[in-house]
């Protein structure tokens, strides 16, 4: 798959979800172990980012990260073990989504028109996984 990707986000029902950009900002806490930097580092509002981590350490029995308030002593995010556990989860769901949905996303890919308009960049394919509704 070239330009194609496919894009996988886990719905725990009509208000709850994981997917690609708060994985991504949970990369990038554990990479720079503040909240601050790893919004800024992939060019999110330390707000937004705050409020994505406030809102997984809600949606999940354990908390995702843990955080020291700043001042003198500086402070910083640390990702939990769960936390460590959901990162390795979710990208080997989309490892294996990729592998199990690769040639039926390039017969797709190979019916596109040529992308000569102006405007069309890349294009992907979202796959999302539905909790089971609870009745």
């Amino acid at each position: 798959m070239t330009g194609t990707r496919l894009t996988v986000r886990v719905d725990f029902g009509s208000d709850r979800a994981i997917g690609p950009g708060k994985i991504q900002l949970l990369e990038a806490i554990r990479d720079t172990g503040s909240i601050s930097q790893a919004g800024r580092q992939i060019g999110m509002s330390y707000r937004r980012a705050w409020l994505l981590v406030d809102d997984m350490n809600h949606c999940f029995r354990e908390p995702v990260v843990t955080a020291q308030p700043g001042g003198s002593q500086g402070g910083g995010a640390e990702l939990t073990g769960f936390g460590r556990d959901l990162v390795h989860s979710y990208r080997a769901i989309v490892a294996e989504a990729t592998a199990a949905t690769e040639s039926r996303v390039n017969v797709l890919e190979a019916s596109l028109r040529s992308s000569g308009r102006s405007g069309v960049g890349a294009r992907k394919l979202s796959l999302r996984a539905a909790a089971p509704r609870r009745g």
